[in-house]
């Protein structure tokens, strides 16, 4: 039996979105298996990730980025990679495996929108709004990015009229994602619009109630509104 054909009810699992089903068919395939290690590597890695198992995820994606046998394949598990270290705090990691992806010429709207975040977070705005610009150049309607600059504009209290117009995209592209309803809902509070703000902000807390940032945008509006 060919490679391909040993590994194809796995990767038909996983294209399905079937994650936990994918998950158990790799793991239970046999030490003895004829299929590629590192494909299966590969897809271990992405599944663990999909079920934000992140400790699990970077055992097998640092396998296949250390393999380096299949260069697109490294590439999005270096991606992956430095999504986990963001998520997970650990900033100069994540630094460093989108910096080796720009070096490899890996510069997808993606990369540009993880290097602006992790900026964001390591307070330097200049280079976020920078790569988040980047970012909206090679992809226009990249939500991260839309959203994210959109918030950092606000946040800095610049252009608030353009920050209002990529939140509204990000909204409009990603309506019910939490972190765009809660940066919309921002923008309107920059500008003064505390009805509309704590309308959008009410919107995101249903979607994530236990987001703290959200929690904590309400209690700004409702303060600044006068309401109990």
């Amino acid at each position: 039996m060919q490679n391909d054909d040993v590994l194809a009810e796995g990767k038909a699992l996983y294209r399905q979105k079937e994650y936990s089903q994918s998950l158990a068919f790799f793991l239970a395939l046999p030490p003895e298996t004829s299929a590629d290690k590192n494909e299966i590597a590969y897809y271990l890695g992405l599944c663990y990730a999909k079920l934000e198992k992140y400790d699990d995820a970077l055992l097998f994606l640092e396998q296949v980025v250390t393999s380096g046998t299949d260069i697109q394949k490294v590439l999005q598990c270096r991606f992956l990679l430095a999504v986990i270290y963001v998520i997970s705090g650990r900033r100069r990691l994540a630094d460093f495996e989108l910096n080796k992806l720009l070096e490899t010429g890996y510069m997808t709207s993606s990369v540009y929108a993880a290097i602006a975040f992790v900026a964001w977070q390591q307070n330097d705005i200049h280079k976020c709004v920078e790569f988040y610009e980047q970012s909206l150049k090679t992809d226009d309607e990249n939500v991260s990015s839309l959203n994210g600059l959109g918030y950092v504009l606000a946040c800095q209290e610049k252009d608030l009229t353009r920050a209002l117009s990529l939140c509204k995209q990000a909204v409009k592209i990603a309506p019910k994602s939490a972190a765009c309803l809660d940066s919309l809902g921002w923008v309107y509070y920059k500008m003064g619009l505390y009805k509309d703000a704590l309308q959008y902000l009410r919107d995101a807390e249903q979607i994530d109630p236990d987001n703290v940032e959200i929690a904590n945008h309400i209690k700004s509006v409702k303060i600044k509104a006068g309401i109990a």
